[in-house]
């Protein structure tokens, strides 16, 4: 018998794609609690958490600036698709996340686009979706970037920091794809669903 008859064709995941920078960023110090470069496999129902509290997140930054939660990212999909989405929500009391252009303030969350730009104390994260199959689960895979993601070619996003004008125009979500473009309001059937609990 052909052993590609008798194996289980594991499903593709769909994988998040983080880049991280920050100015006075230093491998060693602010992301070595981060497993870089590799892609670790995350249940599609669980929350996943970003801070600085490693017992209560699923990935730590180790820098005082970041708050003890600062957020969390999590899969959805919807009735008429099986793609995973991802919203993200500010966990932190201590200040705002910007979402693209969008502030969310605490427990606030918003809808991902295939490509977002996250900035929150000092740091900025360039999410990019990269589509699977599976349901259950997905991949997130951290890398350092080594220039601002916002000066990214493209990307389109505006910047809060001074940055060399390109002479591009600004457009929000670029490949939107019909996703929401700024905070939504906290829907009292996520919090029955335990959507973020």
């Amino acid at each position: 018998m052909d052993v590609s008859q008798t194996e289980k064709t594991e499903e593709s995941r769909t994988c998040l794609h983080i880049k991280l920078y920050h100015p006075q960023q230093s491998v060693q110090s602010m992301y070595r609690l981060l497993p870089l470069g590799r892609r670790l496999k995350h249940p599609a129902e669980d929350p996943l958490r970003l801070g600085r509290d490693a017992e209560a997140c699923t990935f730590v930054l180790n820098d005082s600036r970041v708050s003890r939660k600062q957020l969390a990212l999590q899969a959805f999909r919807t009735a008429h698709s099986s793609q995973l989405y991802f919203l993200v929500q500010n966990l932190s009391q201590r200040g705002s996340l910007a979402v693209n252009s969008a502030d969310l303030g605490y427990l606030q969350w918003a809808q991902l686009p295939d490509k977002a730009l996250l900035r929150f104390a000092g740091y900025e994260l360039l999410l990019c979706q990269e589509p699977g199959e599976a349901k259950d689960s997905f991949e997130v895979q951290f890398e350092v970037a080594h220039m601002s993601p916002c000066q990214e070619v493209g990307l389109g996003i505006p910047c809060r920091s001074p940055v060399m004008d390109t002479g591009l125009q600004p457009s929000l979500y670029p490949n939107n794809s019909g996703h929401s473009q700024g905070p939504l309001e906290m829907d009292e059937s996520c919090l029955s669903t335990g959507l973020f609990s």
